[in-house]
């Protein structure tokens, strides 16, 4: 079979021509990395991304008539978020030598580098194909890194299982273009593991119209896929990868002996959504069947194979698989994929309930060595005062020389550790002030993300890696204030609507719709199986504390035993919600004083290092005061914090 989009004639989008035109990703990038300048043309940062590469500028530096500050992120393909002694410290180096000198683990298992210049590019990638790396794949219309499940279980085999599979399936599908060994190492190919023979064989068998015979990229073809595809191999009732959100997610299926017999398969997931456009919206993966193990990679080229000839390839806004499983449903969708297969796919197999795992603190990993799972802020690596994350894994892997595996929820994991080494390990980590104990997290914090937004990702209109910290301790010091200050959920936060931290699967997200502002969803699930729907489309940061108490009062009121807020938001509905917000009002907070009744203000405070929490203080004022100061902030478009903090700090410098 051909495109059937391609072979009509219909008028395609300009990047299915910039595809086309550029000798399978070669050019222009091949031309324009060796120009003395400091940016790419429009048409090379396109193709610069399927070698793993984005194009930014800092937007805090930009100056009106000035050329702006272009950097450039870099990111790895870690299947299943496998991450080797050797390359970490290749990572950590090359961050500190020409990027901003942190690391940033991404939502999907791979580390991004920020901040590099155009003259250090072709260093900074070859010196991670050199270390057990890659970026090709790593963005770019074509599969990206393939997640799974982070835990180290040596005696689970599904496990092993799914790790294996992550990387026979990235191996698959990885483009075939010599254009990357030729561009950053000077047609070099890098010494790597010998590619499984099955996995080669499978690539080269055609099926039914799955490859083309005469092309460079067998399976992908000049014009690669119509957009992103993301797969995930996990295990039944593991959802540490979130799994209805990819675009083809294989679930491992053994038998009573523990020995792998298939997957059970799911598609057409995706988040990715732009504001005000009601043709693109979030949607969650179907089932489609199973399939043996002897025949999963073929069935694998066969979604492709649907996805890259019937995919859309004029409206970009409409070109990810889930559209098509959508406009097609799942029936025809299954047909379609059954004759590129060459036979029925066989019936979806039962699975337990999915539940969401983050495997922080110390684990068995059943092999009589243990595992550790790190909690970092939405997956900023770095030293900063008396946390210094960066310094400690540094020194673990120059020390210890452990593998690392990086979690979808922007967590790392150390495994493979001696247990005589727990101790030297603890100590070297509370030395640097990093928590390694997952009960002195926040919880709030602990099931949160955010994407990196501004300043550097071009689509970013609001913040949100930078304010998400701050904005956690405002919901905990509300639920303080109504008596939940015991309550966790899953809160994720995005600057822009394409859902890089996947706030659409969560009990509270954040995506944001202007400077400052955000689209709230409601009701996702806390193990991340259940869509949040959007709930209202604009509420600034200020009205944060105003918008929140009514539904977290009607939460505390209303709610079941046991009942988690998401799943409060889900079984009430918005109107009765709506209805509750209407008529509420704030109850004032009286403490009693020395002089009589006093109303409590939470002011911030700097942030200290105490097990990874924060301290807050409060201070109170008395009843007329409070009210004067709750009509000022009202009248300025303020949070009664941010009015009183400025206040005085405005005081004090008179002082």
């Amino acid at each position: 079979m051909v495109n059937s989009q391609i072979s009509s004639g219909r008028k395609l989008s300009k990047v299915e021509g910039l595809k086309e035109r550029s000798n399978f990703l070669r050019e222009p990038v091949a031309t324009e990395l060796r120009q003395d300048t400091t940016h790419f043309s429009e048409d090379a940062i396109q193709i610069l991304k399927y070698h793993g590469s984005y194009q930014q500028d800092n937007r805090d530096n930009r100056v009106k008539g000035q050329e702006k500050d272009y950097q450039f992120m870099l990111r790895t393909r870690s299947p299943g978020g496998f991450m080797p002694p050797e390359l970490y410290l290749t990572l950590d180096k090359l961050s500190e030598e020409y990027g901003n000198h942190t690391l940033r683990v991404t939502t999907r298992q791979g580390f991004q580098i920020h901040g590099i210049l155009k003259k250090n590019l072709k260093t900074a990638i070859a010196s991670i194909i050199r270390n057990m790396g890659s970026t090709l794949g790593a963005c770019g219309d074509l599969n990206r890194n393939v997640m799974a499940p982070p835990a180290p279980y040596k005696n689970r085999p599904d496990y092993l299982y799914a790790w294996e599979y992550a990387d026979k399936i990235a191996d698959l599908l990885t483009p075939q273009t010599g254009a990357y060994y030729e561009i950053w190492l000077d047609g070099e190919k890098a010494i790597s593991a010998q590619e499984d023979p099955e996995v080669k064989a499978a690539r080269q068998r055609n099926g039914n119209g799955t490859i083309f015979h005469d092309k460079e990229e067998p399976l992908y073809g000049e014009h690669y896929m119509p957009r992103k595809f993301k797969c995930a191999v996990t295990v039944p009732g593991d959802n540490s990868i979130d799994l209805y959100t990819q675009d083809v997610s294989l679930v491992v299926i053994t038998n009573d002996q523990g020995e792998l017999e298939g997957f059970n398969v799911l598609a057409g997931g995706g988040l990715g959504r732009t504001h005000n456009k009601e043709d693109t919206f979030v949607r969650m993966a179907d089932a489609i069947g199973y399939v043996s193990k002897d025949e999963v990679y073929d069935l694998m080229k066969a979604i492709v194979a649907t996805q890259r000839d019937y995919g859309d390839r004029v409206n970009r806004r409409h070109a990810r698989m889930k559209y098509l499983l959508n406009d097609w449903g799942v029936d025809k969708f299954r047909e379609t994929v059954e004759g590129y297969f060459g036979k029925k796919i066989a019936p979806y197999k039962p699975l337990p309930a999915f539940k969401y795992h983050d495997y922080l603190g110390w684990n068995e990993q059943g092999d009589g060595k243990l595992f550790l799972g790190i909690s970092i802020e939405n997956g900023r690596v770095k030293d900063e005062g008396n946390f210094r994350l960066k310094t400690a894994l540094r020194e673990i892997a120059q020390q210890f020389a452990l593998p690392m595996r990086l979690t979808a929820n922007h967590n790392i994991i150390i495994y493979d550790i001696e247990p005589e080494q727990q101790s030297t390990l603890e100590q070297l980590l509370d030395q640097h002030g990093v928590s390694i104990t997952p009960e002195t997290i926040n919880p709030l914090a602990r099931y949160s993300m955010a994407c990196p937004a501004l300043p550097t990702c071009g689509l970013a209109i609001a913040e949100s890696e930078r304010v998400l910290p701050g904005m956690i301790d405002r919901i905990q010091a509300l639920l303080d204030k109504l008596g939940l200050e015991k309550e966790q959920f899953v809160v994720r936060m995005t600057g822009c609507p394409n859902g890089c931290a996947r706030p659409y699967m969560a009990e509270l997200g954040f995506v944001g719709s202007a400077p400052d502002t955000y689209q709230i969803w409601l009701g996702g699930s806390a193990d991340q199986t259940r869509l949040a729907e959007p709930y209202t489309d604009r509420v600034s940061s200020h009205e944060l504390e105003s918008f929140l108490e009514p539904i977290f009062a009607y939460f505390k009121q209303d709610r079941k035993p046991e009942e988690s807020f998401g799943d409060f938001c889900d079984r009430v509905g918005f109107d009765a919600i709506r209805e509750f917000t209407v008529a509420y009002e704030s109850p004032k907070l009286n403490l009693q004083s020395d002089t009589g009744l006093v109303n409590e203000v939470i002011l911030p405070e700097p942030s200290m290092t105490k097990v990874n929490g924060k301290i807050r203080y409060r201070i109170g004022v008395r009843d007329e005061l409070y009210e004067r100061v709750k009509a000022a902030a009202a009248q300025e478009g303020k949070s009664m914090t941010q009015l009183t903090t400025e206040a005085l700090e405005a005081y004090l410098k008179k002082k």
